[in-house]
């Protein structure tokens, strides 16, 4: 399989990944990227991505590990099914972080409608939680627009995992999807690995095709305003045609396949 983590820049990015993984002795020199929430004890766990305090941080309790997106459990959702490995993602957060003290860094929204914290979390031995459970293959990457930090370094980890075939990347549920049978994933979160047949402007939208027919075949889209950022991360949407790239989202339909490309970090270019 082509993974970024095979790449120069993702070898480089996966390099950084450990070094923030590396004790930093109890102090918050690991989040110097971020700005420093308040810290608390992890008096429970959730589920794989999401934490709760003791005492409170800022008037919250929740913690949702901004950046990841471990399998999920139902917590009481109607006809929610139990995602493959949902309680070893919960196991294995438990053993990080289960009444440990924890540090939130913020690097984006700093809450959700549902009033949870969205940050990334460093124990008192300096552990990055997120690359910790990035780095075990119980976690994606999960990024948004306005919460993008670290995606570079997530990213590595998450292909070095996935290369070991470690957790998640072990089981089909999970498996890399192609632009040929991720019609069968409407709804879902997916990663889409295939070639860009075409690229598009049309009616104030890019359009990557990935199958000589779009009303049928699977495509990323892309907005004005979301376009506008990725000329500053050195890609331009309308020169991936002929490229091999993974696309990262949620899958909907319209017409074909599709999922929205809202930041530049849901696209990885694999032919470097």
């Amino acid at each position: 399989m082509r993974s970024l983590g095979f790449s120069f820049a993702a070898r480089l990015g996966f390099a950084f990944a450990c070094t923030l993984l590396a004790p930093a002795q109890g102090s918050t020199a690991g989040f110097s990227d971020l700005e420093i929430g308040g810290s608390a004890i992890v008096k429970e766990i959730v589920d794989g991505d999401t934490v709760v305090l003791d005492p409170a941080v800022d008037g919250r309790t929740v913690v949702r590990l901004v950046g990841i997106q471990a399998p999920k459990l139902p917590l009481d959702r109607p006809n929610f099914p139990t995602w493959p490995l949902a309680d070893e993602a919960k196991s294995a957060l438990e053993h990080l972080v289960l009444n440990k003290k924890a540090t939130l860094g913020f690097g984006g929204q700093r809450t959700d409608r549902h009033g949870r914290h969205l940050a990334h979390l460093q124990t008192d031995e300096g552990l990055w939680v997120q690359g910790a459970m990035l780095r075990q293959g119980m976690a994606r990457v999960y990024t948004f627009a306005d919460n993008r930090a670290r995606a570079r370094e997530m990213l590595a980890i998450e292909a070095e995992a996935r290369a070991a075939r470690r957790g998640i990347w072990n089981h089909p549920y999970y498996a890399i999807r192609t632009p040929e049978s991720v019609a069968r994933d409407i709804g879902t979160f997916q990663i889409v690995e295939g070639q860009v047949v075409d690229a598009a402007k049309a009616k104030g939208r890019i359009y990557l095709n990935f199958g000589p027919d779009w009303r049928t075949d699977f495509t990323a889209s892309l907005s004005t305003e979301a376009a506008r950022q990725f000329p500053r991360q050195g890609i331009e949407p309308l020169s991936l045609k002929g490229r091999q790239v993974q696309v990262r989202g949620w899958v909907t339909k319209s017409n074909g396949p599709a999922i929205e490309v809202t930041h530049p970090e849901q696209i990885q270019i694999l032919d470097k």
